[in-house]
């Protein structure tokens, strides 16, 4: 199965967090899983970090470079067919890191994994 990481849901995962469903967390670390984390997400935490609204037990360069890399986990590059998608979105959801998770989740087909509900308003397949 292919899945599509929400920001907070790779930082639940690689830090251990309990607020990360076990169904989630037993979807991310199986192998037989490919695991995707957006651009976005890193970009998103680079922008929390460098305002200390991040609060990570390693710098967040070492982080993503040594997670992504333990857990296999794969990085999905923004597409200008991505970008543009948001704008026929439906405003159900202002934040414009998770508008464009929303949109790379429908356009490439992928699941997302998110405790965020207002996900399913867009019709995007949604696991928690």
């Amino acid at each position: 199965m292919k899945l599509l990481l929400d920001t907070h849901s790779f930082i639940w995962f690689v830090e251990g967090n309990p607020q990360l469903s076990l169904n989630s967390r037993e979807l991310i670390a199986d192998p037989e899983n490919q695991v995707f984390l957006s651009i976005v997400s890193i970009w998103e935490m680079a922008i929390k970090d460098g305002l200390g609204k991040l609060d990570l037990r390693q710098p967040l360069n070492e982080l993503v470079a040594t997670q992504i890399s333990l857990n296999d986990i794969s990085v999905l590059p923004l597409t200008v067919e991505h970008a543009l998608y948001v704008r026929d979105l439906p405003l159900h959801h202002r934040d414009p890191f998770d508008r464009i998770i929303i949109g790379q989740g429908i356009i490439e087909g992928l699941p997302v994994i998110s405790i965020d509900e207002v996900f399913d308003r867009y019709g995007i397949s949604r696991i928690w």
